[in-house]
């Protein structure tokens, strides 16, 4: 699968252990940075990888910050993006399961590493139900 990655300075150390785990499972990375803890502004890296993914250039995204939560708010703003704030792995199951989520966002801040890698590969690993979801993500769609 080929996914996009990005972050800003406050998830980068997270950045670079997906990266280096999704590359080792044979996924494929397209990185949008930032490589550094530099301080940088997350929406010149974030967005970016929300538009690869929304173009079809990337199956789908992972974006990382302190909290994850204005990462998923950038990445939200560009339509067909569902991109769920992820802090375990239950809730990374329900926004693959029941919102089809093409992205996630997660905060490095708030999840230590073994977390995130645990988090990614069972977001990565469960597919959309379908059914009664799909007819909501339809309307999500469409108000978009």
């Amino acid at each position: 699968m080929k996914i996009a990655l990005a972050s800003d300075h406050a998830g980068f150390e997270h950045k670079e252990t997906i990266r280096r785990h999704l590359v080792a499972l044979g996924h494929e990375v397209r990185d949008f940075g930032t490589w550094s803890e530099s301080p940088v502004d997350y929406p010149d890296f974030i967005r970016p990888a929300a538009e690869a993914v929304a173009r079809g250039g990337c199956e789908r995204g992972i974006v990382l910050g302190g909290s994850g939560n204005g990462e998923a708010i950038t990445a939200n703003r560009i339509p067909t993006i569902r991109c769920a704030v992820c802090w375990n792995v239950e809730s990374a199951r329900l926004a693959r399961r029941h919102n089809d989520a093409n992205m996630i966002s997660l905060g490095q801040r708030m999840i230590d590493g073994p977390t995130a890698l645990a988090i990614v590969e069972a977001w990565l690993e469960t597919p959309f139900e379908g059914g009664r979801h799909a007819r909501r993500i339809a309307k999500i769609d469409s108000q978009t």
